[in-house]
């Protein structure tokens, strides 16, 4: 598969408003790939966490909001704790999150799914998609 990454992409008004939501410098990442390493959660998701920040950093926001990934995420930072830039990944992809529940879509409805679905599900993936709906 092919992808086109033109300058508007990268400059682009989505780039900017993970960074400002987020705080982090998504260009500081390396791609080391420790996050991905580490996450507890990586054998469920569709783009690993150093994927993210990369499709983050190319502007690829429809992929971006269309990943299963970003609602997957546990927030246990353990990817944060594990990059050597500093880089609070868990952030970027709560960034992601308000960028999506902004435009009123939900991603997973938890009441449609059905016992087994939701058997399959990680508790803490569930705890996530309701922590939404708190203030």
């Amino acid at each position: 598969m092919r992808t086109n990454i033109t300058r508007q992409q990268i400059h682009s008004p989505f780039v900017a408003k993970i960074e400002e939501l987020s705080g982090q410098n998504l260009l500081a990442c390396y791609q080391c790939g420790k996050c991905s390493a580490g996450c507890p959660s990586v054998d469920q998701m569709d783009i690993l966490p150093n994927q993210i920040i990369r499709f983050a950093q190319l502007g690829m926001g429809q992929e971006l909001t269309e990943s299963k990934s970003i609602w997957i995420c546990a927030s246990c930072m353990t990817c944060n704790v594990r990059c050597p830039k500093g880089i609070d990944i868990a952030e970027v992809i709560e960034a992601i999150r308000q960028i999506v529940l902004r435009k009123r879509k939900d991603h997973v409805e938890v009441k449609k799914l059905t016992d087994k679905e939701k058997a399959e599900v990680p508790p803490i993936a569930l705890i996530s998609c309701f922590r939404k709906f708190t203030s």
